[in-house]
């Protein structure tokens, strides 16, 4: 690789080479949103940019690779391949033939887990109604003769399709395979797809693949644990008064009554209609209500809102006359 190939994968994230971990997820997911094919169609440009952002975070957000990456430069993928002319010599500043061996170099460089070390993780992800494509290989072959080669890959799932299941295609080089991802899923769930990994191509015997579930954010619905949140917008007369409202919930609008003088930042709980548990049932939907006061009154709005102030006698801040230090 020419120096002129060598891809700055920090730049690319727009963060520093100290970045920690969630720094780097973070810078991801804001350029992966914005670079997304499906807020771009139909734009190359933007495909081309979501493809290198994708690329930087499958390296960065891998400790191993980043470890490599941040050692041996544009040369970092050459490090996993072998020595330049089969042995070896200088690379980019750094000096091969302290080693004895290419095992030796790999010995240092992966902590001790040379060749033979188990899972290898391979980053491949597919976005929300996109069948998906290929793994992509970053070159180290696990060299045992029993070892197998397990291969992790990043699922993007919207609420819809994690809450309810969902049947994905995957592209393994030449084989196409359906996997069922039952309802419930969870950013952070992996799933097994027995003997479909990497091929170790000294015992011959296959690995597993490991999908590895991210939720895409939702416009109202936020999951803590079981839980679904959401944040409902009421008028200060609901909110004194009290009122019935409308809420979504994931089977339907539903109708929550709102007690009288209801506080703003209050939640209310509809048992059973937050996330599907894996023992069954469903976990709670919490409503957080937050008063909105009119922007734009009506004449006749501002001369009630006026004579209530008028007439009002309770005082929310009564309390902080003996307030000192």
């Amino acid at each position: 690789m020419a120096a002129t190939d060598f891809k700055d994968y920090y730049a690319m994230l727009g963060i520093s080479k100290t970045a920690t971990s969630e720094e780097i997820k973070q810078a991801f997911r804001k350029l992966a949103r914005k670079f997304h094919p499906d807020v771009n169609p139909n734009n190359k440009q933007a495909e081309a940019k979501f493809k290198e952002v994708n690329e930087a975070y499958e390296v960065l957000s891998d400790p191993d690779k980043r470890k490599k990456y941040d050692q041996f430069g544009q040369y970092w993928k050459q490090a996993g391949q072998g020595f330049p002319g089969g042995g070896p010599g200088d690379m980019g500043g750094v000096d091969f033939g302290q080693y004895g061996s290419f095992n030796d170099f790999l010995t240092e460089l992966f902590g001790g887990a040379g060749p033979g070390s188990g899972r290898q993780s391979y980053s491949y992800r597919t976005s929300p109604g996109r069948p998906g494509g290929g793994f992509n290989d970053f070159g180290l072959q696990d060299g045992a003769a029993g070892g197998t080669q397990d291969t992790e890959a990043v699922i993007i799932l919207t609420f819809a399709e994690a809450f309810s299941g969902v049947q994905k295609r995957f592209s393994l080089g030449s084989e196409t395979i359906d996997v069922r991802i039952p309802g419930g899923a969870k950013t952070g769930t992996r799933l097994r797809v027995k003997g479909k990994g990497q091929i170790n191509p000294m015992s011959q015997q296959r690995g597993d693949l490991y999908l590895k579930v991210e939720l895409q954010p939702h416009t109202f619905f936020q999951l803590e644990g079981d839980n679904l949140v959401c944040e409902v917008l009421i008028t200060p007369d609901e909110a004194t008064l009290g009122a019935a409202i409308d809420v979504p919930t994931p089977d339907g609008n539903v109708s929550v009554k709102l007690p009288a003088g209801v506080r703003s930042g209050q939640s209310l709980r509809l048992r059973g209609k937050g996330w599907p548990v894996a023992k069954g049932g469903r976990g709670d939907q919490f409503v957080k209500v937050a008063i909105a006061p009119p922007k734009d009154l009506t004449p006749q709005e501002r001369e009630y809102y006026e004579k209530i102030r008028a007439i009002r006698t309770y005082n929310p801040r009564s309390h902080l006359a003996q307030v000192k230090l």
